[in-house]
């Protein structure tokens, strides 16, 4: 029952996590009356990363049987444990690109691989709801939530690459 209300709790962090970094970073962004694309992405990329990829890799290293069950999955040892550390992976590139200051380049670099990964991860969980039926919020809000995510950068994103 703890590890449920725990990953609850989580889901609440990585929503409002994402929430303050686009209103903080769309307001970064938009300064002095003039736009600035690379200030925004770099406020919002690691918060990102590290609040979805983080406390996502943290559920399934240590709560992943609770997880598992939530999403509609089955709990499966190493395989799962592995996609963990996977995601831990992105969260602890996107804070070695920010504390070592390697750019708005790095920060693209990590947040393409780490999108990439979510949007396969959201066919996998949209395909898992139509061959299945596997209709769990947990379950389902993949695709929805990555939707939302990959629409809110666009336009930072191609601002920053017609800078380039």
């Amino acid at each position: 029952m703890f590890a449920k209300k725990l990953i609850a709790s989580f889901d609440i962090i990585r929503i409002a996590a994402v929430a303050l970094a686009f209103f903080f970073g769309y307001r970064i962004g938009f300064q002095n009356g003039a736009y600035d694309p690379e200030a925004q992405l770099h406020f919002m990329i690691p918060i990102i990363i590290i609040a979805i990829s983080g406390l996502t890799g943290i559920e399934g290293l240590f709560l992943g049987k609770a997880a598992a069950e939530i999403k509609g999955f089955e709990a499966d040892g190493n395989y799962q444990r592995q996609s963990a550390i996977s995601q831990l992976s992105y969260a602890a590139v996107a804070l070695l690109v920010l504390v070592l200051k390697w750019g708005i380049r790095a920060e693209l670099t990590i947040f393409f691989a780490f999108l990439f990964f979510l949007v396969f991860s959201a066919v996998n969980h949209a395909a898992d709801a139509v061959v299945r039926k596997n209709y769990k919020w947990q379950n389902i809000n993949r695709p929805i939530f990555v939707i939302l995510l990959a629409a809110g950068m666009v336009y930072p994103i191609f601002e920053m690459l017609k800078k380039m």
